[in-house]
């Protein structure tokens, strides 16, 4: 929250029970849930490219097609050791802020274009609380700490 408020970006914060997948965030009481995200931290077939895929808390990705849009190898799901060893986050608190711990700028971020113009929901790397805030000010931030975003159609 510091690192937000030291670049001047207005966020809202709501805490919460901890919460593991989008069915017990569908539980809460959020104030945005239209702007709610869900986050797929994948890599492709020789562990040289990872990817965070976020997308609108209600939409299903098929990494297959997903894939075959944007000419990538094929996609599974990172590892919970990949996960902590490239972003420092565990299994259910995976968020676009997280690409601020990555120091290798390894993980391409692809991002709803559903998002472009409004709000957007992350977890501040805890998955106790969801920090609203602008999505364009989130891309300027991760474009600034020199990771890659793509806007994506899904």
């Amino acid at each position: 929250m510091e690192y937000l408020r030291q670049r001047g970006i207005s966020f809202e914060l709501t805490e919460h029970p901890a919460v593991f997948n989008m069915a017990e965030v569908a539980l809460l009481p959020l104030p945005y849930p239209e702007a709610d995200a869900k986050n797929l931290f994948v890599r492709d077939d020789k562990k040289q490219h990872y990817y965070l895929i976020t997308v609108q808390g209600d939409k299903r990705v098929d990494l297959k097609s997903f894939r075959k849009m944007h000419g990538l190898r094929s996609l599974s799901f990172a590892s919970a050791e990949e996960l902590y060893e490239l972003l420092g986050l565990i299994p259910g608190a995976v968020t676009p802020l997280g690409l601020l711990n990555d120091d290798g700028r390894r993980v391409q971020l692809f991002l709803d274009a559903a998002f472009k113009e409004g709000l957007i929901g992350a977890h501040p790397n805890d998955n106790t609380a969801t920090v609203w805030m602008k999505t364009a000010d989130l891309v300027r931030l991760l474009e600034e700490h020199g990771n890659q975003v793509e806007w994506v159609q899904l």
